[in-house]
């Protein structure tokens, strides 16, 4: 494979994964009656509205709503992608919900 082309996919590849990441926050946030605008603001609350996640709640939908994703692998996600003032928000909003 050619350096260029080795490149852009490497970062086509990360694009892909990152899009995941905010799929599943998206989708952990449906579960548990959060707004996931709402929680990114905390942990972003100086930055503009965020393109692709607007995109992923206005793409959501019931098909995926069984999908369990549990609140250890939404915080190893977010971590996976540096995501740690995000993760920190998921962690606060982790205490808030009744505990099972």
């Amino acid at each position: 494979m050619e350096n260029e082309n080795r490149e852009e996919w490497i970062i086509k590849k990360y694009q892909q994964d990152e899009q995941m990441m905010i799929q599943l926050f998206v989708q952990w946030c449906t579960n548990h009656q959060l707004d996931p605008m709402a929680v990114y603001q905390k942990a972003y609350p100086y930055q503009e509205k965020n393109a692709a996640l607007q995109i992923a709640i206005e793409e959501a939908n019931a098909e995926t709503a069984d999908l369990e994703i549990s609140h250890a692998t939404m915080l190893e996600v977010l971590q996976l992608f540096g995501n740690d003032d995000l993760a920190f928000a998921v962690a606060e909003e982790i205490e808030r919900l009744p505990k099972k």
